[in-house]
């Protein structure tokens, strides 16, 4: 008997179909949580209260296997509160690590902003390490280990906003918006439906199919002259006009982080080979939250995504 995981793509069609389900108007989140899934890359949601960035999260975390943990974040909140920290145990005469809620496969770190700047650095260690320094020891996080924040951009009392080194560890950053008439509906339909029938049932997606689907989506191949579009794309946030208004342009990581995405997004697509279509879809994402702008370009009004805009109209590919 063949005992070989089920088609990775047909359990990640799955995995997107009971997303799309639970997500309604939200058809992009969906997408860049599924590319963070493949990639292995961790994301960030921003948006108003009300949207649905929490549930989205666990309904991900409802369709995979592995274990899930929610970190709330507040101003008090303590490094050890995340990472977890060693226990006396006097029946031992000694001190045993106690782990944290990090050492989760899938982890809500839910109004990131709340969190004081010891715990955000706490977390990048673990984002960017895939570990957890407590004292004189290192403790190795799970394979999968994925993060997914949200944060709220409206309320800015008792918030610490992200550092950039911080917001560089995330593979993508998704921003929200409100959902228009159609939408608002369609969202209050299927909640009563909810209260009445509960949510639909999904088979589970194995971490066997999770991690030969993640192979899969990495195999999908970038041409040179992909390659080279991704590069020029993200150099000219160094050089050129448009790097006039740019403070801090972006790293290799952004580079790294555009070329996974894009990836990813072929994979979704059924392809083995990624397009351009698939690099500016995911140019946004990947590389607004990588750049600070100058201060007269932020007097200006300018924004880093309708920069990236620009540059996706400046830029052609070969």
């Amino acid at each position: 008997m063949d005992t070989r995981p089920e088609n990775p793509p047909r359990a990640v069609a799955g995995l997107s179909e009971y997303l799309a389900q639970g997500l309604v108007g939200h058809e992009h989140l969906v997408e860049c949580l599924l590319i963070a899934l493949l990639e292995g890359g961790h994301l960030l949601v921003e948006g108003p209260p009300g949207l649905a960035k929490t549930r989205a999260v666990k309904w991900l975390s409802n369709a995979v296997e592995g274990s899930f943990a929610r970190i709330q974040c507040t101003p008090d909140l303590m490094p050890s509160d995340v990472t977890g920290t060693p226990v006396y145990q006097p029946q031992d005469g000694r001190f045993e690590f106690v782990a944290g809620p990090v050492f989760h496969t899938l982890v809500l770190v839910d109004e990131i902003n709340r969190a004081p700047p010891k715990v955000q650095s706490a977390l990048l260690e673990a984002m960017a390490e895939h570990q957890v320094t407590v004292g004189n020891e290192t403790h190795p996080l799970p394979d999968p280990f994925l993060v997914i924040a949200t944060q709220n951009p409206i309320e800015h009392d008792g918030t610490f906003p992200l550092p950039e080194a911080q917001l560089d560890r995330f593979l993508l950053h998704v921003v929200l918006s409100l959902p228009d008439l159609e939408t608002e509906r369609q969202i209050l339909d299927l909640v009563i439906a909810e209260t009445q029938d509960g949510p639909p049932g999904i088979q589970r997606m194995t971490l066997d199919q999770l991690r030969l689907a993640r192979a899969e989506a990495r195999a999908v191949h970038l041409a040179p002259e992909l390659r080279d579009y991704i590069v020029r794309l993200v150099t000219a946030t160094r050089e050129g006009p448009l790097a006039d208004h740019v403070e801090h342009a972006v790293s290799p990581r952004g580079s790294l982080a555009l070329a996974s995405a894009a990836r990813a997004r072929a994979y979704l697509r059924g392809r083995d080979y990624a397009m351009p279509e698939d690099v500016a879809a995911v140019a946004p994402d990947a590389l607004a939250h990588r750049m600070v702008l100058t201060w007269r370009a932020v007097a200006d009004g300018r924004k880093p995504r309708e920069l990236v805009a620009d540059i996706l109209n400046t830029v052609e590919p070969l």
